[in-house]
């Protein structure tokens, strides 16, 4: 749905929750119009949720909230990240890269980086323990899904002999102030190479050209899990953990209730820590083996 000019999406069946579509990259200047219009629409809603966009990270309104985060790395100018923020193993990561032939550049929205990433995508179904959502999906589709929010965005790629081998997509919010990694991708065979590194430092680079004050990846902290790999990876790379607001708002009883019961939390948030690792865990082998065997089975 659209409200107020921006992409509304609602999720959940028992309890209708909304929040902007580009939820962590793009903000609200004016929430109090989206709730009103919310609460007048006839689409069901029971409770409309937004963060606050960094550097503000004291709350601004008063609604219900809780604290989220952001893996927020501050940037001033590049080389103040290369030689200040950063220690000498990432560094060395980030220019391993060219020393083996990585060439980094913004490239346009065209038919050829959606073939790349196309084929990115398609390149391996299990990333970080658990089924890449993006493997098996057709040309068409990785192109719809990759021209979200085409004019706040930059695409940076990674190339070897002119393939591409892995690409970021690079969303700036309407104030210039902060960008999120939308999608940061590398081919699992050209790990050797770390492109990934390399695209993190063309992502620095890009937002210190452009006078934009944070890179934001993703959540620094997810619910009570524990640091992981890629945990690791943002804090090698300078990336902080940054809390700010959440509101929560009810648009009707049913929302007042279900935020009072905490059933706004994902299922995952309630079990302890303890027992989702184990899970995870299995998850994982889970995965490993089934594409393992599906692999000897082709």
């Amino acid at each position: 749905m659209r409200v107020c000019g921006k992409e509304i999406k609602v999720t959940g069946r028992l309890l209708r929750i909304a929040r902007l579509d580009a939820e962590k990259y793009l903000f609200l200047d004016n929430p109090e119009a989206v709730i009103k219009e919310l609460r007048a629409s006839e689409e069901h809603v029971d409770l409309f949720t937004f963060m606050q966009r960094l550097p503000d990270t004291a709350p601004k309104y008063d609604f219900p909230m809780e604290l989220d985060n952001f893996a927020a790395l501050p940037i001033s100018t590049f080389d103040n990240w290369w030689n200040k923020q950063i220690g000498f193993k990432a560094r060395n990561k980030a220019k391993q890269a060219e020393k083996k032939g990585v060439t980094l550049r913004e490239v346009p929205f065209d038919d050829e980086l959606v073939r790349g990433i196309w084929a990115i995508y398609n390149e391996c179904p299990i990333r970080q323990g658990r089924r890449f959502p993006h493997y098996g999906k057709d040309v068409e589709t990785v192109r719809k899904e990759a021209a979200t929010y085409l004019e706040h965005s930059t695409f940076i790629g990674a190339f070897l002999d002119e393939r591409l081998i892995g690409f970021v997509k690079l969303v700036a919010d309407e104030s210039g102030t902060q960008a999120g990694l939308m999608n940061v991708v590398s081919m699992v065979e050209q790990r050797d190479k770390a492109p990934t590194n390399a695209l993190i430092a063309h992502a620095v680079r890009a937002c210190a050209s452009r006078n934009i004050s944070y890179l934001v990846y993703s959540n620094f902290a997810y619910g009570k899990k524990l640091s992981d790999s890629l945990s690791d990876f943002k804090e090698r790379n300078a990336f902080q953990r940054i809390d700010v607001p959440r509101y929560y708002v009810p648009i009707t009883a049913i929302g007042r209730a279900g935020f009072a019961l905490g059933l706004h939390r994902r299922l995952a948030d309630h079990v302890p820590e303890s027992i989702a690792a184990k899970l995870r865990h299995l998850r994982s082998a889970w995965y490993s083996r089934k594409f393992q065997a599906a692999g000897e089975a082709s």
